[in-house]
């Protein structure tokens, strides 16, 4: 069914008259009867009947004309759902229970008037192909793993690094260390089962674990946050690594222990990537809100994998000495 003929129709029937319709519609009348014929023949029944003095709606017309005025409030949310600025914006942030998830209830906390869509796509590829093609408008990844560069049209911008914790039971050597360095856990087993090869977090901590020594054990089945809580509570030599900002909870019993990581202390490069051409207004917002509270990452007393850190400008040649 076309809707333009059935919104010409409505516009006559309001209208009272196919030459005022004509006006308000900006055609001329022989267009306004022309949109209806079509309509008529493709409902298979006459809406007006003509007379000298102009056009009335027939009892079909007035069944339809409800149906029709629904029609076109339908066409105009159907078309606002998706209007940059009246649709939410959709954010993959991997998973809840992350640190930028709570930069996302952040920002919503500073704009309540704002729409969020919150979902979490596993890897990077379908991350950055959602971003893409717009099936989502920003994503939180750490950029540029080996092998993953970013497509042309999508940009990326640094927006929380994360630093890291050792996280133990209470009778673990360095359960009782107020901090500790990364090479002290060289030839230590840190245990991650929920690294899966080829993600950017995997190749995150595998970098790691080849700058330290240490070895990053994902053997064993994944069954979620409190295995993994009892698991590292009853071992003397199991531990993990987690943020500051991971939302754990645990039974007071196994007085579990987060140990910062010092000289240098490792963090998790967080950006926010987007396609450059995404119009969305609250889009803009959160890149504002983000990149205000980034204070930019020390030149000094920390690490992250070389694929992680910013390129560096060229130096200018030396000119030659006669």
């Amino acid at each position: 069914m076309d809707l333009t003929a059935v919104r010409t129709f409505v516009t006559a029937v309001d209208a009272g008259q196919f030459q005022e319709a004509a006006t308000n519609l900006s055609i001329t009348p022989q267009a306004v009867s022309k949109r209806i014929a079509v309509l008529e023949k493709d409902l298979g029944v006459q809406l007006f009947s003509r007379t000298a003095r102009g056009a009335r709606l027939t009892i079909d017309g007035q069944a339809f004309l409800p149906y029709a005025r629904a029609l076109l409030q339908a066409e105009e949310r159907a078309a606002a759902s998706v209007r940059p600025g009246r649709r939410a914006l959709r954010v993959d942030v991997i998973r809840y229970r992350v640190s930028v998830a709570g930069l996302l209830r952040d920002f919503h906390r500073a704009n309540p008037e704002t729409e969020l869509d919150v979902l979490t796509l596993f890897d990077f590829d379908t991350a950055i192909a959602a971003v893409r093609s717009g099936t989502i408008d920003a994503t939180f990844r750490a950029v540029s793993m080996p092998g993953r560069q970013l497509p042309d049209g999508i940009e990326a911008t640094p927006v929380f690094d994360e630093p890291l914790y050792l996280f133990t039971g209470p009778a673990h050597e360095f359960a009782g260390a107020r901090a500790i360095a990364p090479a002290q856990l060289a030839g230590r087993r840190i245990w991650m089962p929920g690294n899966m090869p080829g993600t950017e977090w995997a190749a995150y901590y595998d970098e790691l674990a080849a700058t330290f020594g240490l070895t990053i054990d994902a053997v064993g089945p994944n069954f979620g946050v409190e295995h993994l809580l009892d698991t590292i509570a009853n071992s003397t030599t199991l531990a993990t690594f987690v943020s500051e900002q991971t939302p754990l909870v645990w039974p007071a019993g196994h007085d579990l222990r987060r140990i910062p990581l010092q000289e240098p202390t490792p963090v998790y490069p967080h950006s926010l990537i987007w396609r450059t051409d995404n119009p969305h207004p609250a889009l803009a917002a959160l890149r504002h809100h983000l990149t205000s509270a980034y204070p930019g990452r020390a030149n000094n007393g920390i690490w992250t994998p070389k694929w992680a850190q910013p390129a560096q400008p060229a130096r200018p040649a030396q000119p030659e000495h006669a």
